[in-house]
């Protein structure tokens, strides 16, 4: 692999020494309000360089770590199916190398690739999913294959009680349903995830840590595609972050930024600064 022209600020290691390889993933076809999130990973990449490679945070900083951005993977807009195959086959190549694949959206779907390749590696998998909206619909508007369906998708793969659901605020009454009786559900909140941390540290099975960004609340993080009211701050995600990443994480993803939908550029920044801070939770 070649680094990308315009990598993620510091994330520039030879392929070879690195441990960590960003990919990107510009899809958006199945969006259900808002599109943009296609745009979502070129912008964290070239917005990247006004924050710091410093974490004051963590005490970390980027340049002390070895991370690869590979670029963006050039996807087909009107096949679900093909994109989330480019990506599958992206990250099995990232993973035959023994590397953390770490995947940036686009719309949520896109996980969906990068944990069919993530489970045949590690068919013991387990998913920690923050969001605002549960994803579990079966089909929207009768396709499977939906960014509103994506964690519906990953249960048909991995079973009941291998996700860990954690900030859900929206979703239809079914989806609530579904999720009290099939994963780890904590709605609204990070309530219960120093308990969800523990059990999965101690029994060291393998952990696919998905953030959906909309997790944020949007009065911080309005650049979404279906923004909801009452999510986290970002000093709450980025506490909620380090818990995770005490965890064996094997595979990573943000999403679903869509930075046009804030002019402000705001929106971008924080993604830029929860991707940092995330690389360097992961070492």
């Amino acid at each position: 692999m070649r680094k990308n022209v315009e990598t993620f600020i510091a994330c520039d290691a030879p392929y070879e020494e690195a441990g960590i390889v960003i990919f990107g993933a510009p899809f958006d076809s199945t969006t259900s309000f808002r599109p943009g999130a296609r745009f979502g990973s070129a912008a964290i990449r070239h917005e990247s360089f006004g924050i710091e490679t410093y974490s004051p945070y963590q005490d970390k900083d980027l340049e002390d770590i070895s991370v690869f951005d590979s670029g963006d993977i050039e996807l087909c807009f009107g096949s679900a199916e093909s994109a989330l195959s480019d990506i599958e086959e992206r990250a099995a190549e990232i993973l035959s190398d023994g590397k953390l694949p770490f995947l940036i959206g686009g719309e949520h779907l896109v996980t969906l690739g990068n944990v069919r390749a993530v489970l045949k590696k590690y068919p013991d998998l387990h998913i920690v999913h923050f969001d605002a909206h549960a994803d579990l619909r079966d089909d929207y508007l009768g396709a499977k294959l939906s960014h509103a369906c994506v964690i519906r998708r990953c249960h048909d793969l991995v079973g009941d009680g291998r996700i860990h659901q954690f900030c859900i605020r929206s979703g239809e009454r079914t989806e609530f349903a579904f999720a009290k009786e099939h994963t780890d559900f904590h709605p609204l909140s990070f309530d219960g995830l120093e308990e969800s941390v523990k059990a999965l540290k101690e029994s060291g099975v393998p952990v696919y840590f998905t953030i959906d960004l909309d997790c944020l609340d949007p009065s911080c993080f309005p650049g979404t595609g279906t923004p909801e009211a009452g999510g986290v701050t970002f000093l709450q995600l980025l506490d909620a972050i380090k818990k995770v990443c005490t965890c064996n994480i094997v595979a990573a993803d943000i999403n679903e930024l869509a930075p046009m939908l804030d002019p402000s550029g705001v929106s971008t920044a924080m993604a830029c600064k929860v991707l940092r801070e995330f690389l360097l939770a992961l070492n």
